[in-house]
């Protein structure tokens, strides 16, 4: 399968590049600026749902560097940034996308008592940023708003190279790639994640793209390759019985209150999760997919309302699921287990699907081509395939994959990037479109790249 990723990252890009075209664009990026870039805006709060000031901040950032932004959103308080460079010509429309929100608690406290330790809501990390000793340190810049940093300083650095393109540039900031997702009472608007995102962006935001990236940290490898999610709710159902009227069971299992049950119940599904993870490895030229699988949740009873136990409790099991993989296909197979076990009074529902999708080989290769040669003349070795933990989780390249636009996701490193680490990714992006969408001036004479597949490898033109 390695052997198939090098085939398709030689394919030639839509346009060449050349070292004269990495000189000029590398001397365009200022490294100071980048790191201040990346550092204002990993230190704005921005939690998924709380998205806008980080959004304002990057709409202002592209309005004063002549990036004509517009804001698309589900809500206005949760607006997808749109930017433009290029457009001059005939070319290809190449798309960048990061998103605005960053893994964090809720900070409800009477919600995250019951998920995180104090010394976990105590760090630093989840909303400051900072540099140290030569490291980038804090999770908004390595998720996700460092790489944003980067092709926005990309396509600065290219229109101050002089670098008009033939195709569009696309500069797109999305909300809620994290989550959260609607469950149960925290239902609605307000707690949809990819929905009002990327999502929303490629229905309404009045872009066209032929390719896209999610600029995401793969340690500056490449995959076209992403999974989905399910989130099944496990409901245990048994019989509210008074205290001092039970009779004590020989065996936990045979206990009226569901919560007993559950001992029997969650090691079965940690059996089963295992054979999941086995059955479910995607080997593809693009990527490894290794779903994976685990509770993510327990609810029972009412604390204060007690003196007959609980005629229900809930668990919710996240399970991963590769490129080719339904959603029915973990249903039967959940169902399956639970018979298995012998446990009565079972319900099994998802409540949260997403699907996974991968990029066709063949038209994903100009895009894979572009990235390899920028990779080349920025770092002085070809693109290499992402590690599997970059195709084995959700990423806005899905959304993409999902509607038949060639996607992939890459990007600097994902952990402790250093500022030279944000340079060098700034500059692959920036070869990267200017490969896939052309200089306006010479479009359509010198740049153009040779066919590759028949007369007209690229389509349209």
């Amino acid at each position: 399968m390695a052997d198939g990723f090098a085939n398709l990252a030689g394919v030639a890009a839509p346009y060449m590049v050349t070292q004269a075209d990495r000189a000029a664009i590398a001397a365009a990026i200022s490294e100071s600026e980048l790191v201040e870039l990346a550092l204002t805006l990993g230190n704005i709060p921005a939690p998924s749902g709380k998205e806008l000031e980080a959004a304002t901040y990057v709409y202002d950032w592209m309005a004063r560097e002549g990036f004509s932004p517009r804001k698309v959103g589900a809500t206005p308080e949760r607006p997808n940034v749109i930017g433009t460079h290029g457009g001059r010509g005939v070319g290809k429309n190449l798309l960048f996308t990061a998103h605005l929100d960053t893994e964090a608690p809720t900070w409800n406290p009477d919600l995250d008592a019951y998920k995180y330790s104090p010394s976990t809501l105590a760090n630093p990390e989840w909303e400051t940023c900072w540099l140290e000793d030569g490291k980038l340190y804090g999770y908004p810049i390595a998720n996700d708003r460092g790489p944003m940093a980067c092709f926005l300083i990309a396509a600065k650095a290219l229109k101050a190279a002089g670098y008009e393109l033939a195709g569009k540039m696309y500069l797109t900031a999305c909300p809620g790639e994290i989550g959260p997702e609607p469950i149960e009472e925290h239902r609605g608007v307000a707690y949809m994640g990819k929905d009002i995102g990327a999502h929303y962006l490629f229905h309404h935001g009045g872009v066209a793209p032929d390719y896209a990236i999610a600029a995401e940290g793969c340690d500056f490898g490449l995959t076209w390759v992403g999974c989905g999610y399910a989130v099944f709710r496990i409901a245990v159902w048994g019989e509210g019985v008074f205290t001092p009227l039970l009779s004590h069971p020989a065996s936990a299992d045979q206990h009226p209150n569901p919560i007993y049950k559950l001992g029997k119940l969650t090691e079965a599904i940690h059996a089963w999760s295992g054979r999941w993870e086995k059955a479910s490895l995607y080997e593809s030229p693009g990527g490894t997919a290794q779903p994976k699988s685990q509770l993510a949740s327990v609810r029972g009873g009412i604390p204060y309302a007690f003196g007959a136990g609980t005629e229900r409790v809930n668990l919710y099991l996240e399970v991963g699921l590769n490129p080719r993989q339904r959603v029915a296909d973990i249903q039967h197979s959940l169902e399956a287990m639970v018979r298995e076990t012998g446990i009565a009074g079972i319900e099994i529902e998802p409540v949260v699907v997403r699907h996974g999708f991968e990029a066709d080989a063949a038209e994903v290769a100009p895009l894979v081509g572009a990235v390899d040669v920028a990779t080349q003349l920025s770092l002085g070795h070809p693109v290499a395939r992402a590690a599997p933990v970059y195709s084995s989780m959700w990423r806005d390249h899905n959304v993409f994959n999902m509607h038949r636009i060639p996607a992939i996701t890459t990007g600097f490193s994902r952990w402790r990037p250093t500022p030279k680490d944000l340079v060098d990714s700034a500059l692959v992006y920036a070869l990267t479109a200017l490969a896939v969408c052309g200089r306006a001036e010479t479009a359509d004479a010198g740049n153009r790249a040779p066919p590759v597949y028949g007369d007209n490898p690229f389509g349209g033109e």
